[in-house]
């Protein structure tokens, strides 16, 4: 750790006007752009690129060659798997670049969700709180929170815990995770601590 309370290794690029949390680790050949805001003790791998004013909560780990681009927010404990990929443009043009926030569709990934190596995130959905998305998987539509999906397009095969446990549902609806004791129930199609 620097005087800073933070680690930039000195092969990566800080741009001025950002923001780094107390403990946060930016490693080798990282780039985080202007006007990026990164909570405490977040981890970003090597070749991991943040996009202007982006913002990132506490305790993420974004894993080596993810760009975290423009209009992307990271909760607290997300975690972004190996070479994942976010988007920020529907219909994108090289003739016709768009360019600037004002093109921009935002994505919001919610508390502690993860996302497997190789996802993609199209952009203007929400990942819920606790969701997985499975290695591969392309997210085409908004996700539930605390579910598992799968493929491409992406789509629930399970419902798992806070803390990563897969979850079985009795006949009322209800399950309880095996390694925190926390008590679920799934109704309407979702998923909710009780």
């Amino acid at each position: 750790m620097s005087d800073k309370n933070y680690y930039v290794n000195p092969h990566a690029v800080v741009d001025d006007g950002v923001e780094l949390g107390e403990g946060t680790k930016v490693w080798h050949f990282a780039h985080v752009q202007s006007g990026a805001k990164i909570g405490k003790k977040c981890v970003l791998g090597q070749n991991v690129n943040v996009g202007n004013n982006v913002t990132i909560g506490n305790f993420v780990k974004i894993q080596n060659n993810v760009s975290v681009y423009e209009g992307v927010t990271l909760e607290d404990y997300v975690f972004c798997g190996p070479s994942m990929v976010f988007t920020n443009i529907l219909n994108p043009r090289s003739k016709y670049p768009q360019v600037g926030a004002e093109f921009y569709i935002n994505t919001l990934v919610k508390e502690g969700a993860s996302l497997g190596a190789n996802s993609t995130i199209v952009c203007g959905h929400t990942i819920g709180r606790f969701a997985m998305v499975g290695a591969g998987s392309v997210v085409t539509k908004d996700v539930p929170d605390f579910a598992l999906v799968v493929g491409n397009p992406a789509k629930v095969i399970g419902w798992w815990s806070e803390a990563g446990e897969k979850l079985n549902f009795d006949d009322n609806g209800l399950a309880t995770c095996s390694r925190t004791g926390i008590k679920y129930k799934f109704e309407n199609g979702k998923v909710v601590e009780v």
